[in-house]
């Protein structure tokens, strides 16, 4: 099945959206405070989702003057975003800025996505680490290719990174989307639900950084979480 993409709502020409970055945050003390450090240059209100961390994670967050919410125990990525987007509707943001806690993604490049949304439309704006994938691990860069083939083409839309958390997305699409997920595959979900409620979905570049970070993506399980999600949600297309 192949979506033919149109607009729902448009958001183009829009300078002055009141944006949260969401930072969903499992075990990240080590890196949090500077990451958020860099963020606060922006201006831009800050969200941490402790996602049942054990390692000062919370007081970190704490401390930095982020806002800060939490979950007892480990529920998964996906549930940590949820828990975030209902904050961030709750406090009528226009849109959210999604980044990983672990400095895979570059503050500086914050600029990039508010720049593309000044001029565009769309409901997604998500990074695109592809075209210079250096330092990305092999299983990863393949997986990644394997998923991003498939949704793209389920979606009609040219999504080159589907797998990239760093993203903006419009708070009208959070509104719109049914999330069921609660792992990494909420990340592919997001993407089928906008582009399945009208929603264009476009690409940024940005940098592949990859150091020493430990990461909690499961290359076989999580390729498994994917192809149930496309089942189920081709299932639920047709109800």
């Amino acid at each position: 099945m192949v979506l033919v993409p149109r607009v729902l709502e448009g958001g183009k020409g829009d300078n002055n959206l009141r944006i949260c970055v969401l930072l969903p945050a499992y075990n990240e003390a080590a890196a949090l405070n500077s990451l958020i450090e860099e963020i606060k240059a922006y201006g831009l209100e800050i969200v941490v989702v402790d996602d049942g961390s054990i390692d000062g994670t919370a007081e970190k967050a704490g401390q930095s003057g982020a806002v800060l919410l939490r979950h007892p125990r480990n529920l998964g990525k996906g549930q940590a975003l949820r828990t975030g987007f209902k904050y961030a509707l709750d406090k009528k943001f226009d849109a959210v800025m999604i980044m990983d806690a672990d400095g895979q993604h570059l503050p500086a490049e914050i600029k990039n996505f508010l720049e593309h949304a000044k001029n565009s439309d769309a409901g997604i704006i998500i990074g695109n680490r592809m075209h210079e994938p250096r330092g990305m691990p092999f299983i990863r860069k393949l997986t990644n290719m394997f998923t991003s083939y498939f949704i793209s083409k389920i979606t009609g839309f040219n999504i080159p990174d589907s797998q990239c958390g760093f993203r903006l997305i419009r708070s009208n699409v959070l509104r719109n989307i049914n999330l069921s997920t609660m792992k990494y595959d909420t990340e592919s979900e997001i993407l089928l639900e906008a582009a399945w409620n009208n929603f264009k979905i476009e690409s940024v570049p940005v940098k592949s950084v990859y150091a020493n970070q430990k990461s909690q993506i499961q290359p076989l399980i999580d390729t498994i979480r994917f192809w149930i999600l496309i089942g189920r949600s081709f299932k639920r297309r047709k109800k």
